[in-house]
């Protein structure tokens, strides 16, 4: 009963997501251009889409000790592995204290801790496939100052879903105390769906429950609006057509200062974002896959978005 009751609601599976969508309009060969963060970050760039500031690159072991050399004039910066995912191995560093590094949740860590975590990602202890890594060091963005009520020591992300260059369906991802400032749901981050015609949050979940107010503010995560959220929509789609996938997760933050930045593109986005929406991604998809062909430049594939979102109840809630 249970299950007859998701079918008609439309929840898209796993294993349908794999073999129906994925495998079907991603190519594999194109998979590197968005599993290295790098190579994302250059096309993305040769496109005009605006990403965090590439501050350095570490590609071995011996270079490490040039860590200090490279942060030097930077008292906030964001070091990530260049093939991680789901937020593995992400350090978030907000400020200085004396020789120390103060993290985003306020802790404070010797230079050697921070060299010793670079370490760790050059290992492959964070990558996808536990090959080596190079660790890329970005610019800390700032957390848009309508956002910062519903923020907890990070900044914000919105995910995009985008199939066949039409926006499907989003989320804004909150951090929390319990994520360590990171906006990941998997380490404890708040989800709520966003309304693709308004801008506007409709339903909020923390581990995988629907929750009415953040757990560290206290603010309500329905009824906010996104700034710039349709901006971000508009930039989505033009990460998608650089990442030439049919089927991609971009997840993208409001800057206070630059606005719309994409952070990363994702082959193969998590479902969390139907729980987020409180509907089911496989009825817009299947709107998408009877209807792109008529979306023949990229005005109409982001008008047709709007459409489908607006039949199914969206701007109305």
């Amino acid at each position: 009963m249970r299950a007859r009751r998701l079918r008609e609601r439309g929840v898209l599976g796993m294993n349908r997501r794999n073999l129906r969508f994925i495998m079907a309009v991603n190519p594999r060969h194109l998979y590197p251009r968005v599993d290295d963060k790098l190579a994302a970050k250059a096309a993305c760039a040769r496109a005009g889409v605006a990403t965090p500031g590439l501050i350095g690159v570490i590609l071995d072991h011996r270079s490490v000790r040039r860590l200090p050399e490279i942060v030097a004039d930077h008292q906030s910066f964001v070091l990530k592995p260049t093939h991680g995912s789901q937020g593995n191995g992400i350090l978030v560093v907000h400020g200085r204290d004396g020789d120390r590094f103060v993290l985003s949740n306020g802790r404070r860590v010797e230079a050697a801790d921070v060299a010793f975590h670079v370490s760790e990602v050059l290992s492959g202890l964070f990558s996808l496939a536990g090959q080596r890594d190079t660790a890329m060091i970005e610019e800390c963005l700032a957390v848009h100052p309508e956002l910062e009520r519903v923020a907890r020591g990070g900044v914000p992300d919105v995910r995009i879903v985008v199939y066949r260059g039409v926006p499907a369906m989003a989320m804004i991802r909150l951090p929390t105390d319990l994520s360590a400032g990171r906006a990941n749901l998997h380490q404890g981050a708040v989800g709520a769906g966003i309304d693709l015609v308004t801008g506007r949050t409709i339903r909020g979940v923390l581990h995988d429950r629907v929750a009415e107010r953040h757990p560290d503010t206290g603010e309500a995560l329905v009824g906010f609006t996104i700034p710039h959220f349709h901006e971000l929509l508009r930039a989505s789609v033009r990460a998608a057509d650089v990442a030439e996938l049919g089927y991609l997760g971009v997840d993208m933050v409001v800057d206070e200062k630059r606005g719309p930045v994409v952070l990363e593109l994702n082959a193969r986005p998590g479902l969390a974002v139907q729980l987020a929406n409180d509907r089911g991604l496989l009825h817009p998809l299947e709107q998408i896959e009877e209807r792109y062909a008529e979306a023949t430049d990229f005005e109409s594939r982001i008008a047709l978005g709007y459409e489908i979102a607006r039949a199914a109840g969206g701007g109305e809630r």
